[in-house]
């Protein structure tokens, strides 16, 4: 075992994970600092990390193998990361991560219903118990620099439909498409704070029927419309075309004609915005433990891939935006809030499932903390008149109600 984490250790450029078995014994990954140190409740665990790190650290995790020694697993991660983002990977080793990446990506419409069967028809009150009381499953927008106090997660939600409303650039009866709608939060929202006509799409039948039920209950249901539908076979012509946190699961082989389909939707005089993680650095691999727990068949672009995909098909990009921590302090108050229930989806659910989650949530925040994720906005139109020629009409006191445009929004019947 000593022998074998003296090679591995020599991978990492820095950080250290101190493993402590209760007879007393220890092993150390990694020879550097920042330091974190781990209660290691089954040896066997080590020799699975040192086999798979990216996938084996978070499935012992799950399997009660260890934790941390202080009860900080944000801060393990912290470490953890640091680690990996320094480690030493031949080249032949880096292209077969990212061959097979891409092979989990092709994503057909049968295959895509599968992978959002797995993640977004779980139980409702699972995400009813973390998340801000409109449901919105996507990074908030903490608009609170220079604030006394910080924004609440309902705020900084609401910020963000804002902040998206403004850049859509809606006009009373705008007729909107919501590809991967979720619960219908911002569908609803748009309607009721803007007056739109919104059709979104989920591929999810929980969230549809969470959805619908919602528009009824608001008397929305005339005004909003949601539908069972891949994006492939979406058609019409709309005002705004939005996407919030949907892109993850498009798969790099679908990207242009995610694109193109976009391009098509979209009326002449139109805006859309795609709301998506991001990384900051070069086109890579995918988490193994994220996609096979969490999100199959995900993937997270850089902005050079998402360019490469839009540039051919017509769309111009108007602005692009990159948010940092905004989606870590998301995730921190995803799991307290998580946290706060635990104990009954324990019972309900089981302890790994728990860990599962934890891990996920906590992983992810360390990851826009301290890893390569951010959160980018691209918006664009096919016409490069549609909107103003500076950014004023996107901020201010007022933006949420204020609106400004170039071009007037044709209507129909």
């Amino acid at each position: 075992m000593e022998s074998l984490l003296n090679r591995v250790s020599g991978k990492f450029g820095q950080g250290c994970l101190e493993f402590q078995a209760a007879d007393g014994r220890v092993w150390t990954l990694g020879r550097h600092e920042p330091r974190a140190v781990l209660r290691l409740h089954d040896p066997a665990a080590l020799f699975r990390i040192l086999r798979n790190p990216e996938l084996q650290f978070g499935e012992t995790y799950m399997d009660g193998a260890w934790d941390p020694a202080d009860g900080d697993l944000l801060r393990v991660l912290e470490v953890g990361i640091g680690m990996v983002a320094t480690m030493q990977t031949t080249r032949l080793d880096f292209l077969l991560r990212k061959a097979f990446a891409w092979l989990g990506e092709f994503n057909n419409p049968l295959r895509s219903r599968r992978n959002v069967h797995h993640h977004y028809d779980l139980d409702y009150a699972l995400y009813s118990s973390f998340l801000d009381q409109e449901m919105y499953y996507s990074c908030a927008y903490f608009d609170d620099e220079g604030r006394d106090e910080p924004m609440s997660l309902e705020a900084a939600q609401q910020a963000k439909c804002a902040h998206i409303a403004a850049k859509l650039d809606l006009k009373p009866g705008a007729r909107v498409l919501d590809i991967g709608c979720g619960w219908g939060s911002l569908a609803l929202d748009l309607a009721e704070r803007f007056d739109a006509r919104v059709t979104g799409i989920t591929l999810s039948e929980e969230q549809l029927k969470v959805a619908r039920r919602r528009a009824q209950q608001r008397g929305l249901d005339q005004q909003v419309e949601f539908r069972l539908e891949d994006y492939r076979n979406t058609r019409g012509e709309f005002d705004a075309v939005v996407s919030v946190g949907m892109f993850e699961h498009v798969g790099r082989p679908q990207y242009r004609s995610f694109f193109q389909q976009v391009h098509d939707l979209l009326a002449g005089d139109g805006t859309a915005l795609l709301h998506t993680i991001g990384r900051y650095s070069p086109p890579g691999g995918c988490s193994p433990w994220i996609r096979k727990y969490i999100f199959p068949g995900g993937y997270i672009p850089s902005a050079s891939e998402i360019m490469t995909a839009m540039e051919p098909k017509g769309l111009i990009l108007t602005d692009f935006e990159v948010w940092r921590l905004h989606y870590a302090r998301t995730l921190a108050e995803w799991n307290r809030r998580f946290q706060a229930n635990r104990r009954r989806f324990a019972e309900k659910l089981g302890e790994r499932f728990c860990r599962m989650w934890e891990f996920y949530l906590i992983s992810c925040e360390a990851s826009f903390r301290w890893g390569d994720l951010v959160v980018f906005h691209a918006q664009m139109v096919r016409n490069r008149s549609r909107l103003p020629l500076t950014r004023d009409y996107l901020y201010g006191a007022d933006r949420r109600h204020k609106t400004v445009t170039s071009m007037p929004i044709r209507r129909h019947g």
